[in-house]
């Protein structure tokens, strides 16, 4: 007579409880542990404590610093959305000179070439700034980045490029600025350097 096989449900089912009884054996460890030395256990779970209110501390503090940035920035941008363009430009130039560029001038108008603020910033490179001073529902695209990238270096000779705008860029524009080393200032960018709680353009 054939020997009879050994019946794969068995062996699959002893699967769980092998895990069952090795989790209760690893409970019975801790529990003989916590038994034996209840001072020590009462000093971890101290220490996790302190642990575990210091992190939700800091979490809350990180939480705070974050939305008083984000209002500083809301703040902040408020104005630019009133201006005009002109009134725009001579803005970003004041930002410059407040943050310490040299020879900054506005030459935005008819035939600027895509240039509206030239400045020499902090390190002494030159930089263009093309100003688009436009609503929330009006996008810099592609076309903008290109056209400053057509001209900053070989018609301003700078070394750095920056478009800055109180709206935002599409992801094209964004695309193809990464790609030539253009800087991409939005709303929320502006808003940032214009209330130092982050980089200016060439930073």
């Amino acid at each position: 007579m054939a020997p009879r096989r050994r019946s794969r449900r068995s062996t699959s089912n002893s699967g769980p409880l092998l895990a069952i009884a090795a989790v209760l054996i690893v409970l019975f460890g801790i529990l003989r542990a916590i038994a034996a030395h209840p001072a020590a256990f009462i000093l971890l779970l101290l220490a996790a404590g302190g642990i575990l209110v210091a992190v939700l501390i800091q979490r809350t503090k990180r939480h705070q610093a974050q939305q008083a940035i984000a209002a500083a920035r809301s703040f902040e941008i408020a104005p630019y959305h009133a201006m005009n363009a002109r009134q725009f430009e001579e803005a970003l130039a004041f930002l410059c000179q407040r943050d310490g560029c040299r020879d900054v001038q506005v030459v935005g108008g008819a035939g600027d070439l895509a240039a509206d603020v030239i400045a020499t910033v902090p390190d002494g490179r030159r930089i263009v700034i093309q100003a688009k001073r436009f609503g929330p529902t009006t996008t810099v695209g592609s076309g903008d980045v290109q056209k400053v990238n057509g001209t900053y270096q070989h018609a301003h000779g700078a070394q750095l490029a920056a478009i800055v705008t109180t709206s935002r860029f599409t992801g094209p524009a964004r695309t193809y600025a990464d790609r030539v080393g253009i800087r991409c200032y939005d709303q929320h960018a502006l808003a940032g350097w214009a209330s130092r709680t982050g980089p200016a353009p060439w930073q």
